[in-house]
């Protein structure tokens, strides 16, 4: 684990020794200065930087949450580039999570973030999260049986998660929506967590979902067929949900 840090004060932002008074009086005119201090305070796990997470990581920091753990093993490939925030030919190559976390203090400099640069496995590599540290998780991965230790492991801890669900094959983000999981219906990954989440006496799991149903890869004959097709604007969508969602429950939560 690494930690970055960076300035003292939060209301201001150093940037080129410059000192930008503000950053977040936009969002102070909106929920007020109590709930700001409170996103301020706030630390939140977000396990997956592709479409649906880097969208979620990036919304949480320009909402004035300043503390964020971020974990993805992978780099930036030429295929991430029509949907992830993070992706540009000149990232390309680099770890997710370095470039994230460049991203992250290039809006806030005052942020602390901690990096996990790696592919965490069901089981004991979970061991390394402490997860009543956090005061959100959001699960932004594509196995299921990570997503199910992470609720698991979330439930375990009385810590509060959302989770993503698949948003690959789809073309209208009008049909995202936020609820549990036992309330979903079209999604196939939805109905598989369903099964599995009851098996480990999961009561509730609140996740974002979509009721259109998936379509057909173009190339379903070829032996890329199980690769889901993906565009900018679904994953993004889903992603904002997530944090949005977050955010609303940090602002209230502990009162």
């Amino acid at each position: 684990m690494r930690l970055f840090r960076a300035g003292r004060k939060f209301m201001s932002m150093k940037t080129n020794n410059k000192v930008v008074q503000g950053w977040d009086e936009r969002t102070v005119k909106l929920i007020g200065p109590g709930a700001n201090e409170k996103l301020k305070n706030s630390h939140v796990v977000v396990f997956g930087i592709g479409g649906v997470g880097g969208f979620a990581v990036e919304a949480l920091c320009r909402a004035g949450v300043s503390k964020l753990t971020i974990v993805d093993g992978d780099i930036i490939t030429a295929t991430n580039l029509n949907r992830q925030i993070i992706a540009t030919v000149n990232s390309l190559g680099r770890s997710k999570v370095e470039v994230m976390k460049e991203r992250i203090l290039s809006i806030n400099p005052e942020a602390v973030v901690y990096l996990h640069h790696c592919f965490v496995l069901p089981g004991a590599a979970m061991g390394q999260f402490d997860f009543a540290e956090f005061d959100y998780v959001i699960d932004a991965v594509d196995t299921v049986t990570l997503k199910i230790e992470l609720a698991v492991s979330a439930a375990a801890a009385s810590t509060p998660i959302i989770s993503s669900m698949g948003t690959g094959n789809k073309l209208d983000p009008s049909r995202l929506e936020v609820a549990d999981i036992y309330q979903t219906s079209v999604c196939p990954l939805a109905k598989v967590m369903r099964k599995e989440l009851r098996k480990r006496g999961i009561k509730e799991l609140e996740v974002v979902y979509s009721q259109e149903e998936p379509r057909k890869p173009l190339d379903a004959t070829s032996d890329e067929a199980r690769t889901p097709g993906s565009i900018s604007f679904v994953p993004s969508a889903a992603g904002l949900l997530l944090a949005a969602t977050v955010v609303r429950r940090l602002m209230t939560l502990h009162e």
